[in-house]
C-alpha cells in the first residue's frame, strides 16, 4: 500500500468516525472519552467491561452504537438461574420424512455485538461459555463448533455497588476484556441537558454509518499502525513495573501490589494506541496514546493486597503513579554524517 493511499484511508476512516460521534451524540450526553474507549476497543478487535452505577445509560450507550454501526445487536439479561445453552443455543429434534434428526437453533451469543447485561449474576458455567465466545469466536454445543459472526463484540455491563448475591468473574475471563471502563456521573451542565431533552420525546432514530464490512476494513487499518519500538519499549516497561517480584518494579509496586499484568496487558496497549492514533488520523503511535489507555487497559489487572486496601489505594491510583514515574524511552540522537572524503580526480587537481 503506497503512502498516498495509506493517508486517503486514514482520512475516510477519521471522516466516518466524526459521523459515529455525531450520530451517538443526538441519544447520548456526554460521556466521549467513554465512546471514544468503546468505538478504540471494537476497531482493535477487542471487548470491553463497562462498570458503572445504575441510570448512568450503559444499556441505551450500547444499544445506540449497535444502531450506528448497523451491527446485529442481542441483550443477555444474566441471572443466576441461567444455563449454558440459554446464550448459546440448543438441539432440537426434528421429524423430515417420517425420520427425526437434530437441528441445532442458535442462541443470543449469534450477533455482531453482544450487551452481557449484569454478567457478574450468572454462576460460573454460562461464563465459562462466553469466555469461549470471547477468546475463541467460536461456540462448542456437543460434538459440534460454530463460528459466530464476523466481527464479534461483548460489551458486559457490572454493578459495583450491589454485591449480594453475584458470582465475580476470575481473573482469567477478566483478562480476556480489552478494556475496563468507568462511567461516572455527568457534568452539572450535562445533567441538565438530559433531564431537558430527554423528557420531551422519544429517543431519536440514528442512522447508520458504518457496515460490518466497514468495521472488518476498519481493523486491518488499525493493525497496520506503525508503533515503533520506543513506544514498544514504554508499553513493555509500564507493564513490567507492575509485577511486585521483578527488579524493574518501583517500590510503591512491591509494597502495595500481590500480583502484576501479564503480556497481554501490553498487548491491548498497544493495540489500544493504534486505535488512538488511527481515529486521529495519524501513522504512529505516540506515547501520549499509551498513557490514553494505560488506566482501562491495566485497573482490571493490578491485584492489590490487603496494604493497599488499608490505605484505600486502588489500581487506579497505581496506574496513575506509575505513569507519573515510568520516564518516556528516548530516542537515539544519530551524529552528522562525516564528510565525503575527497573524489581521486579532485586529488589530482590539487
Amino acid at each position: 500500500m503506497t503512502e498516498e493511499r495509506y493517508a486517503k484511508l486514514l482520512s475516510l476512516f477519521r471522516q466516518s468516525t466524526d459521523k459515529v460521534f455525531k450520530q451517538l451524540g443526538r441519544a447520548i450526553i456526554g460521556q466521549r472519552e467513554v465512546l471514544t474507549q468503546l468505538l478504540a476497543a471494537i476497531f482493535a478487535r477487542g471487548h470491553v467491561l463497562l462498570v458503572g452505577v445504575p441510570g448512568l445509560g450503559k444499556t441505551m450507550m450500547v444499544h445506540c452504537l449497535s444502531q450506528t454501526l448497523k451491527l446485529s445487536f442481542k441483550r443477555i439479561q444474566f441471572t443466576p438461574d441461567l444455563m449454558p445453552s440459554d446464550i448459546t443455543g440448543t438441539n432440537v429434534i426434528d421429524e423430515v420424512d417420517g425420520r427425526r434428526q437434530f437441528r441445532f437453533v442458535q442462541g443470543p451469543l449469534f450477533a455482531h455485538i453482544i450487551l452481557a447485561d449484569e454478567i457478574n449474576r450468572t454462576p460460573p458455567k454460562p461464563q465459562a461459555a462466553m469466555l469461549e465466545a470471547m477468546q475463541e469466536r467460536q461456540i462448542t454445543v456437543g460434538q459440534h463448533t460454530y463460528p459466530v459472526p464476523d466481527p464479534f463484540f461483548v460489551i458486559a455491563t457490572q454493578n459495583p455497588i450491589e454485591m449480594e448475591g453475584t458470582y465475580p468473574l476470575p481473573e482469567a475471563q477478566l483478562d480476556r476484556f480489552m478494556f475496563n471502563i468507568y462511567i461516572d456521573y455527568p457534568s452539572e451542565a450535562e445533567e441538565e441537558r438530559i433531564l431537558s431533552e430527554t423528557t420531551k420525546a422519544g429517543p431519536p432514530e440514528l442512522n447508520p454509518v458504518l457496515s460490518a464490512r466497514d468495521i472488518l476494513r476498519i481493523q486491518k487499518l488499525v493493525w497496520s499502525v506503525v508503533a515503533s519500538r520506543y513506544v514498544v519499549r514504554y508499553a513493555g516497561a509500564i507493564v513490567r513495573a507492575t509485577r511486585p517480584h521483578t527488579p524493574e518494579a518501583p517500590e510503591f509496586v512491591r509494597e502495595l501490589v500481590e500480583w502484576g499484568a501479564g503480556p497481554r496487558a501490553g498487548q491491548y496497549l498497544i493495540l489500544g494506541g493504534k486505535a488512538m492514533a488511527a481515529m486521529d488520523g495519524r501513522y504512529n503511535v505516540s506515547v501520549t496514546d499509551i498513557q490514553r489507555v494505560a488506566i482501562p487497559v491495566l485497573r482490571h489487572r493490578i491485584y492489590t493486597n490487603f496494604q493497599a486496601q488499608a490505605q484505600g489505594k486502588d489500581s487506579v491510583w497505581l496506574v496513575k503513579e506509575l505513569l507519573a514515574t515510568i520516564p518516556e524511552p528516548e530516542v537515539e540522537k544519530f551524529a552528522s554524517e562525516p564528510p565525503a572524503p575527497p573524489s581521486p580526480s579532485a586529488e589530482a587537481a590539487s
